[in-house]
C-alpha cells in the first residue's frame, strides 16, 4: 500500500486517479462526466470531487478513507440525508448507485474506501460570493433563512428514528476521551471541562431537545441561491445525536464574523443581540423551543468553545503533530479556564485588531 498502513489525502487522489474514478464512473452511471478535486481543508477527512457534464445534473462525489469510522457509521449518516431530502429538509440529496446503494465500498490494496455521491447544491458558498449578500435585499434576510432552514431540520429530526445509529454526543465528548486527548499540563482546562459535561448530564434528552444534528452547521457548509436566498445544506459527516440548543448557539458563533473588526464592544453586542434574535425568529417559524432551553445559552456558548479546543487536538493528533497551543486555541482556552461569557465578545480580552487571539502557551 502506498505510504505504509495509513495513507493520506494526496495518496487517496492518486489512486483516484489511477483506480477509483472508472469504478466510481460505472457504478453511478457517471460516463462522459469531468471530475475535478476540490481542495482539501484543514482537519478534511475525505477526497472530494465536483462531477460535471454539459447538459446534465452535478454532483459532488466523497470518498472517505480514514479507519476510524465503520460502514454503519456512513450508513446511518446517508439514511439521515435522504429521510431529510424525503421530510422537506433543504439539504444536498444522497444520489443511489446503480445498484440502488446509498454507500458502496471499493477494496484496493487492503484498503476500504467508502464512496458516496450527492447532488450539487445551487448557488455559491457565502465565501465564494466574498461574504456579499443578495443585491438590494438586506443581511436578515439571510438570518432569518439560516434560522428557518436550521429550524426545519430539527423540525425533521423530532420525528426521525433510524434504521442504523450515529453516536451521540457523549460517546465522543466525555471526560475519559478529553483526558487522554489533551495535555496533562492543561489540568485547569480538564477541570472546567469535566464541569461542564456533568452539567450536560443533568439536561432534558427528550425528542423536543435531543436529536440527531448536523454538528457543523456554518456557511462553508452550505450555499446559497442567491436569485431567492434559498440555503441548501451538506456535508453531515460530522452528524450526530445532541441537544437542539447547541446547534442553535453555534449559530450564534457564526454570526460573529459580521462584526468582529469592530472596535466598540457595545456596537458588537448591539449587532449580535439583533442577529440572533432574528435567527431565532426564523428558527420558530419551523420548530419550537422551550424557554427552559434558550436559558441555556450561556452554558451552550461554552460547549461550542469545548467542541473547538477538542477538534484542534484531534486534527494534530490525526495529522501525527505534536500538541501546540497557537494564538486562537490559546483564546478558546482562556475563555474557558476563566469563565470568560460569551467567548470574550465583550470583554477586554477580545482584540478586534486580532480577533479571537491571545498570547500562544506552551503545553
Amino acid at each position: 500500500m502506498i505510504g505504509g498502513d495509513c495513507i493520506n489525502h494526496n495518496e487517496v487522489v492518486q489512486i483516484s486517479d489511477a483506480y477509483l474514478l472508472p469504478l466510481v464512473s460505472e457504478l453511478y452511471g457517471l460516463e462522459g462526466y469531468e471530475f475535478k478535486p476540490i481542495p482539501a481543508h484543514d482537519g478534511g477527512r475525505n477526497v472530494v470531487f465536483t462531477c460535471e457534464k454539459e447538459g446534465a445534473d452535478a454532483f459532488i462525489l466523497r470518498i472517505s478513507f480514514l479507519p476510524d469510522r465503520s460502514r454503519e457509521d456512513f450508513l446511518a449518516e446517508v439514511e439521515y440525508i435522504r429521510y431529510l431530502f424525503q421530510h422537506g429538509g433543504s439539504v444536498s440529496d444522497v444520489v443511489s448507485s446503480q445498484k440502488g446503494k446509498l454507500l458502496e465500498e471499493i477494496v484496493h490494496r487492503q484498503h476500504t474506501f467508502f464512496i458516496c455521491l450527492f447532488v450539487k447544491a445551487k448557488g455559491k458558498m457565502m465565501v465564494e460570493n466574498h461574504y456579499r449578500y443578495r443585491e438590494g435585499v438586506p443581511l436578515s434576510e439571510y438570518f432569518y433563512n439560516c434560522g428557518k432552514v436550521l429550524g426545519k431540520l430539527h423540525e425533521i429530526s423530532k420525528g426521525y428514528t433510524p434504521v442504523q445509529r450515529r453516536y451521540s454526543f457523549f460517546d465522543k465528548y466525555n471526560a475519559e476521551y478529553i483526558d487522554q486527548l489533551i495535555p496533562d499540563s492543561l489540568s485547569l482546562l480538564k477541570e472546567k471541562m469535566a464541569e461542564l459535561l456533568k452539567t450536560l448530564e443533568g439536561l432534558d434528552m427528550d425528542r423536543e431537545s435531543f436529536g440527531m444534528l448536523h454538528f457543523d452547521f456554518n456557511d462553508g457548509n452550505y450555499s446559497i441561491d442567491f436569485d431567492n436566498g434559498q440555503i441548501t445544506v451538506y456535508d453531515f459527516d460530522n452528524s450526530c445525536y445532541g441537544w437542539y440548543m447547541y446547534e442553535l448557539t453555534d449559530l450564534w458563533t457564526s454570526g460573529v464574523g459580521w462584526v468582529q473588526f469592530e472596535p466598540d464592544a457595545g456596537k458588537r453586542r448591539k449587532f449580535m443581540d439583533d442577529y440572533f434574535e432574528t435567527v431565532i425568529e426564523g428558527y420558530k417559524s419551523e420548530t419550537s423551543i422551550d424557554y427552559s432551553m434558550l436559558d441555556k445559552f450561556p452554558l451552550f456558548l461554552k460547549i461550542t468553545l469545548m467542541e473547538g479546543i477538542v477538534d484542534s487536538f484531534e486534527v494534530m493528533r490525526n495529522n501525527g503533530e505534536a500538541p501546540e497551543c497557537d494564538e486562537e486555541l490559546a483564546y478558546r482556552i482562556k475563555c474557558l479556564e476563566d469563565d470568560i461569557p460569551y467567548r470574550g465578545f465583550f470583554d477586554e480580552i477580545y482584540s478586534c485588531e486580532h480577533p479571537f487571539e491571545y498570547v500562544k502557551r506552551d503545553l
